[in-house]
């Protein structure tokens, strides 16, 4: 339509056809006050002329009069519009120059009882309380592009196509690529695909371009402009792994070595003592008595070598579980029933049934009901036997075993194999007991009861869907 016709097409509601309708124009704010103020000088100015006009006065005087009442109203009007319109402009221009971060603009301080000064006033502080934001967005940006850089965590953003927005230094060590070259590129291309199927945390073995090994990738979703994005993070497990490693295999040569050097050192003492003996010419009278003694040593030494050996590998060769339906309380009343040094109390807890290994729980629960009542005997005390269950999403059977003994000396080493304080002990029994729970998908926890004097031992196992 052209811009001459003030005309405009609509659909009538009744008809379907169109109607012409004519445009209305709206006047803009300067010309509406100008309007304004012209409609209220108006009756005043013509009253003024009419009786100037009517007067006696000289037709000199009369147009003297008129041109001087013509010039002061447009003169009131001219300063009436920029009085209203030059203020409105100004705050039009501080509020886009907010608009394009420009805080350095400032109104004048308002009057009391101004009006357009509070106006002024209030875009002052606006301005005043964006730029502290903008600030602090500023400051919180640049520290967190110097967490992005400094954590060992590869970042990566996709959006809803995606297509890679943002990633951080580590990631582009592992893509082996600068950010350049890697915004923008699918997901697909960078081969992290298999990272967006879905938010699920979990471990990945795969190599990158910057690197190989086990990778804990977690993800999550988030919004930008309405629209959701993808964060995923990737972290590298493996040097955490192999420390993990090293210090295990540090306190499992500590404790082999410990252990057969308390088995070869007297061997070895034993065996230069007798070849001394048998090299001395005469031999004393006695001395196949100290030859048999020596020899009676040397083979209990062999024996508790072989013992220690034995129990090692029981600890590294642990079967896998063969599940199977295990009533609780029939499993609980059985194995506290083998124990006959000290009392032992059972709990009852409430009915439940569990699906897995019977044996290696027996054996579980054995080691944990004798180191109790070790314990308990010490003292003269008493063994507490019970179960509980949890609700939740995934409901755990727990079983606790309380005794009333010294309680735990060293809680740094209970779990460490081999270690004990015990005159007969193997040490292996809350190694491989902790073993079983986990074989199981639980966790054995010990700890000294906080308010009595005692140990309680906590068995958490999880009742899958099969178990009633």
């Amino acid at each position: 339509m052209n811009e001459r016709s003030p005309e405009v097409r609509d659909a009538d509601p009744l008809t379907a056809r169109p109607v012409r309708t004519r445009r209305r124009r709206r006047l803009n704010h300067q010309h509406r006050i100008l309007m304004l103020a012209v409609l209220a000088g108006l009756p005043g100015s013509l009253v003024a002329l009419t009786m100037i006009w009517t007067s006696d006065l000289t037709p000199k005087a009369q147009w003297t009069l008129t041109l001087l009442i013509v010039v002061a109203g447009y003169g009131l009007i001219a300063a009436l519009q920029r009085e209203v319109v030059y203020p409105l402009r100004t705050v039009s221009n501080m509020l886009v120059a907010l608009g394009e971060g420009d805080f350095s603009m400032r109104a004048r301080r308002p009057r009391v009882g101004d009006a357009l000064g509070q106006v002024m006033g209030e875009v002052n502080e606006l301005g005043d309380m964006l730029r502290e934001q903008r600030l602090g967005a500023l400051e919180a940006t640049s520290l967190l592009r110097k967490v992005m850089a400094g954590i060992d965590v590869a970042v990566f953003t996709f959006d809803a196509d995606q297509r890679l927005q943002f990633v951080n230094q580590r990631g582009e060590h592992l893509l082996a690529q600068s950010a350049e070259r890697l915004l923008g590129r699918s997901a697909e291309e960078l081969g992290l695909a298999s990272c967006l199927l879905d938010e699920e945390s979990r471990i990945l073995e795969t190599t990158f371009p910057g690197g190989a090994g086990r990778w804990e990738m977690r993800q999550s979703t988030f919004r930008v402009g309405g629209v959701p994005h993808r964060l995923v993070l990737l972290s590298d497990l493996t040097r955490a792994l192999r420390e993990q490693e090293r210090q295990a295999w540090q306190r499992l040569i500590q404790v082999l070595r410990h252990e057969i050097n308390n088995s070869l050192a007297p061997i070895d003492s034993l065996a230069g003592s007798l070849a001394a003996l048998l090299a001395r010419d005469p031999r004393p009278a006695d001395w196949e008595m100290d030859m048999r003694e020596g020899l009676d040593v040397i083979s209990q030494r062999s024996n508790a070598l072989n013992r220690f050996m034995t129990a090692y590998s029981k600890l590294t060769r642990l079967p896998k579980p063969k599940p199977g339906p295990v009533d609780v309380e029939s499993w609980v009343r059985q194995v506290s029933g083998l124990e006959s040094r000290v009392r032992i109390t059972v709990m009852s807890g409430p009915a439940a049934t569990i699906h897995a290994d019977r044996d290696q729980l027996d054996q579980l629960l054995i080691n944990l009901v004798r180191n109790a009542s070790d314990a308990a005997a010490e003292t003269g005390g008493g063994v507490h036997v019970g179960w509980t269950l949890t609700s939740g999403r995934v409901p755990w059977l727990e079983v606790w075993v309380e005794d009333e003994g010294p309680g735990l000396a060293d809680t740094d080493n209970l779990f460490v194999p081999f270690f004990t304080t015990k005159p007969e002990g193997s040490g292996i029994g809350l190694a491989l007991s902790r073993q079983i729970a986990e074989a199981h998908g639980g966790r054995l926890t010990l700890q000294n009861r906080p308010a009595e004097r005692g140990c309680r031992a906590c068995l958490h196992l999880p009742v899958s869907d099969r178990a009633t």
